[in-house]
């Protein structure tokens, strides 16, 4: 059994509002709004890289768990926007963290990326002992803020978001995950010569179908209805996105945690800075299960089940 102890995450301070943004990209604010559901962004400094913002959630993650880094086993790092290939953010993290032999490695994937990062550490936990997932993504450096690349431009932020998975304690057992990829459709969302390319209608019509039916199945087979869980925590894509998933669902959407309003999508960190700030509101003991669910390039999508300890 591997369980969720805790989660951490950093913001870059500087909020870009959709006023600012519309300066750039020749767009209404309030079309802004109304198309993504975001009234602010975070972008990173110059001098910023995605291993520093990485870095800064996996400390304070460690610091809510009441960990140190040399207590991990692994860690796994998923980016889309890394400033190079290989070697990835991983390895300059676990570095920062002080650690010389600590398994480092990179999931290349945006937006899902930290949800696979889950499922693989709930399997790994029991055999290599705690290990850090962390999502960290510059996504204002892969995109294009002209006119002409507004329909990404809108939507994507800064920011990393982690979280811990321990083999043994945690305030939600992690019971069971699934993932899912289709190379056919891959051309619809990538980063391909450090630019995001994204057909965003294509996007939104395969997420929506995905995601209710990943998130179905592996409730179905953990004998559990839509209905009975707690908290959905998704990939924070898209307003208009989260509502039809809900609607998919048949769930009120007040069971989803919601902060694309201000941080916007910020790609595979953006998971786990909802579970953050989930988490920090909701200290309480865990009585209802939790879903975590995905949707990114590849196209990978999918879901995890988390359940009261």
């Amino acid at each position: 059994m591997s369980c969720l102890r805790a989660f951490g995450s950093h913001l870059p301070p500087r909020r870009v509002t959709n006023q600012e943004l519309a300066t750039l990209v020749g767009a209404d604010p309030a079309w802004i709004l109304e198309a993504s559901g975001i009234e602010e962004r975070r972008y990173a400094a110059d001098e910023d890289t995605v291993a520093g913002l990485g870095l800064l959630a996996a400390q304070d993650c460690l610091k809510n768990a009441g960990a140190a880094a040399a207590d991990l086993g692994m860690i796994l790092v998923a980016s889309g926007s890394s400033e190079r290939f290989c070697p990835g953010p991983a390895s300059l993290i676990a570095a920062g963290l002080g650690l010389a032999s600590t398994p480092a490695l990179d999931i290349p994937v945006a937006s899902c990326g930290s949800l696979i990062g889950l499922s693989l550490a709930s399997r790994l936990a029991p055999q290599c002992g705690p290990v850090l997932v962390i999502g960290a993504e510059m996504m204002s450096r892969r995109i294009d803020r002209t006119p002409e690349g507004k329909d990404t431009a809108i939507l994507f932020g800064d920011g990393a978001g982690a979280c811990l998975v321990d083999p043994q304690s945690g305030f939600a057992r992690i019971a069971d995950s699934l993932l899912a990829t289709d190379g056919t459709a891959a051309e619809i969302l990538k980063v391909e010569h450090r630019r995001l390319v994204m057909e965003g209608k294509s996007v939104i019509l395969q997420a929506y179908r995905k995601m209710p039916r990943a998130i179905n199945d592996l409730l179905a087979r953990n004998t559990l209805a839509a209905a009975d869980v707690g908290v959905y925590l998704l990939h924070q894509a898209n307003l208009n996105l989260i509502e039809r998933v809900a609607a998919g669902l048949k769930v009120p959407l007040d069971r989803f945690f919601i902060n694309i309003t201000r941080y916007g999508n910020t790609s595979s960190a953006s998971l786990l800075i909802a579970a953050d700030e989930w988490r920090r509101a909701h200290l309480e003991p865990i009585t209802a299960p939790i879903v975590f669910s995905a949707f990114g390039a590849g196209i990978n999508w999918g879901a995890l089940l988390a359940l009261p300890v």
